[in-house]
C-alpha cells in the first residue's frame, strides 16, 4: 500500500461560506484532483480532519509509516502539496529530510503522528 493524501472537503476556512458556493476544502480538492496524482499516493477526500481553525487541512499517512496533517492550504499550493505527497510515498517510515519538503510543509505542519505498531 502507497501513501494516501486526505484532504477535508467540508473545511470553511474560519469563512462564512454562502449558499450554494463551494467551501474552502472542496475548492482545495477540486484543484488537487485537476493534477496528474504522483506515482504511489491516493487521493481520497475525507469529511473532516478537525482542523477547523487551522483549514483548509490535508493530512498524509501510509502504513508503518509517521503521519501528518498540514494546515492553511489553499487551491494555489495544489501543486506543492502533491510535490510534498510524492516525496512523502518514496520513504518507507515517512520522514523526508527538510529540505526535500515544500516550503509550505515546512512552515504549516500542525502534527506528527506516530506509526501505529505492526
Amino acid at each position: 500500500m502507497g501513501a494516501r493524501l486526505h484532504i477535508c472537503m467540508t473545511c470553511k476556512a474560519g469563512l462564512a461560506v454562502p449558499e450554494g458556493e463551494a467551501c474552502t476544502g472542496a475548492l482545495l480538492w477540486a484543484a488537487v484532483a485537476a493534477l496528474p496524482c504522483p506515482e504511489g499516493v491516493e487521493i481520497l477526500p475525507v469529511d473532516c480532519l478537525s482542523a477547523c481553525n487551522s483549514g483548509a487541512s490535508v493530512a498524509l499517512s501510509m502504513k508503518g509509516a509517521w503521519g501528518y496533517v498540514y494546515g492553511r492550504m489553499t487551491p494555489e499550493n495544489a501543486a506543492d502539496i502533491l510535490l510534498g505527497a510524492a516525496s512523502y510515498a518514496r520513504t518507507a517510515d515517512g520522514l523526508v529530510p527538510w529540505r526535500e519538503r515544500p516550503v509550505i510543509f515546512r512552515k504549516q505542519s500542525l502534527a506528527r503522528i506516530p506509526p501505529l505498531e505492526a
